[in-house]
Parts: C-alpha cells; sequence; structure tokens
C-alpha cells in the first residue's frame, strides 16, 4: 500500500478531524434503541423528531459526541418493509473485557449470535459477531 502525502490544505488531517457517527437506518426506532441501550450498555445521548420531514433520529454511545464516535439511528416514518442491508455493509465493532462472557449474557437476553466466541482466523484475538433487531453485524473484541 503506497503512502498518501499529506500538505494539501484541503486534506483532513488526525489533528483536527474525528470520526463523529455512523448512521444505521432502523425498521423499529424503540426496538433498537432498546437493543442499543439495554443489552449493549450503550447511552441514549439525545433523540430528535422531525415531523415535516418525517424521520425521527436518536443517538446512542458509550460516550459523549463532544469525546465519542456514536450511533445514529435513523427511523423513516413511512418505511413500511424492513431494509435491504447491502452486501457493502460490514460491521460496526465493540471492545469488550471478555467476549465469552459478554456473548453468554447477550445470549440469555435473547441477542442473535451469529459467530461464538472464539479467536480470529490465522490469530489469537477472541472475537464474536451478533446481530442487532435489523440484522446489522456488531463484531465483539476482546480488549483487556
Amino acid at each position: 500500500m503506497e503512502a498518501v502525502e499529506k500538505g494539501s490544505a484541503a486534506t483532513l488531517d488526525d489533528k483536527n478531524s474525528r470520526l463523529l457517527h455512523t448512521m444505521l437506518r432502523v425498521f423499529d426506532l424503540g426496538r433498537s434503541v432498546d437493543f442499543y441501550v439495554n443489552k449493549l450498555g450503550m447511552k441514549l445521548i439525545r433523540k430528535t423528531e422531525r415531523a415535516e420531514q418525517r424521520y425521527s433520529l436518536a443517538f446512542v454511545g458509550y460516550g459523549s459526541e463532544d469525546d465519542a464516535t456514536v450511533l445514529e439511528l435513523t427511523y423513516n416514518w413511512d418505511q413500511k418493509e424492513p431494509y435491504n442491508l447491502g452486501s457493502a455493509y460490514g460491521h460496526i465493532a465493540i471492545a469488550v473485557p471478555d467476549v465469552r462472557g459478554a456473548c453468554d449474557g447477550l445470549a440469555k437476553a435473547g441477542v442473535k449470535i451469529t459467530r461464538p466466541a472464539g479467536p480470529v482466523k490465522g490469530g489469537t484475538t477472541m472475537i464474536a459477531f451478533i446481530e442487532d433487531p435489523d440484522g446489522y453485524k456488531i463484531e465483539l473484541i476482546e480488549r483487556t
């Protein structure tokens, strides 16, 4: 992979830029907020209703928007069918201190475990995959 040169005034840099949020379109906002808050332990940071535009937003995360990357859950009021997730989306990743323990607790809470806890292929890092209510993949990575 070739190194990218910095220096152009039009480029972003790591001192003045940061990732703010990732937006996911969800079919049932209440169900999704419940999943991220009550199952994954995130906090509901804020909700916004846009009646004229017919959508609602909920921002959830492990820290404030001032210093952490968060998820923006977008509910379009007129969506009649669950979203087609497509083949380009991969997953989001969450660091946890104990992947096996996290999977045990999440499974008991009814969360779908799509790849049980175990080492990543070709490595030793412990990972697992779960799904949110809309089918979005979430990787749990053990970080102690």
